[in-house]
């Protein structure tokens, strides 16, 4: 006897395309599956790809702990642009020329720079919420406002492929790491500026981009298929009694 979707639980994972939100495919799983109860750990701006933990049923009451599990992303940077989001949708602040010492050994030694423990300031373009409203619409607003630094902690960032002015790159962080900022910070180092092109997040934890499933995919699948697919909580979270 197939599964009803009203009792469908545990965590998938979505491989989510570019152009929609987090809250979008929350959206669409709920729709697939005819359930309400559905959330995510841990949100991907739209610019980005890749891994979504999507919690179904009474999986939704890990998500403090899963949202804490260290992420693994690799994207690419243009250098010589700076935008006031820190990617490529964020409008032009400044345009600088990369400096001509500026080769695949420079770029691994500022890299290197950014590996441990250190505080982050948020972006003002980000979903953190200032006396409940979030920032991204005070910046749409043209106000700039003072958000306090966050701890963080960057245990891998190495340079995949450098073709000037683009670089390439995998990245290794802590929970709350905005990797956009990584490229803008690192472009304020260098002296020209940078911004994020594209991001992909490749693992959560133990779980992997390769073991997802897409939206269109999900949507093609009968009960018992998406049962198989679904991550029973307790194998994720053994110490958790749902």
């Amino acid at each position: 006897m197939e599964k009803s979707v009203s009792d469908y639980e545990g965590i998938l994972l979505i491989d989510k395309d570019s152009g929609c939100s987090s809250h979008d495919v929350v959206n669409m799983v709920r729709r697939i599956l005819k359930i309400r109860s559905v959330g995510h750990a841990g949100t991907l701006d739209p610019i980005a790809t890749g891994l979504l933990v999507i919690l179904v049923g009474r999986a939704t009451k890990v998500s403090q702990y899963l949202m804490s599990l260290d992420k693994v992303y690799e994207g690419e940077m243009l250098l010589g642009k700076a935008t006031a989001s820190h990617d490529s949708e964020g409008e032009t602040i400044s345009e600088l020329p990369v400096p001509e010492s500026v080769d695949e050994a420079c770029m691994r030694k500022h890299m290197a720079s950014f590996l441990g423990d250190q505080y982050q300031t948020p972006p003002m373009f980000s979903a953190k919420k200032l006396n409940g409203i979030p920032l991204y619409k005070l910046a749409r607003q043209g106000q700039e406002v003072k958000r306090d630094p966050r701890f963080i902690n960057i245990s891998e960032f190495e340079l995949l492929e450098w073709s000037k002015p683009r670089a390439k790159f995998r990245l290794a962080c802590s929970k709350g790491t905005y990797v956009r900022t990584v490229c803008n910070d690192l472009g304020k180092r260098i002296g020209c500026g940078a911004h994020m092109t594209a991001l992909r997040r490749i693992a959560s934890g133990n779980f992997n981009v390769k073991d997802a499933a897409t939206i269109e995919k999900l949507s093609q699948m009968n009960p018992s298929a998406v049962k198989k697919i679904l991550i029973p909580v307790v194998s994720a979270v053994p110490s958790f009694a749902l």
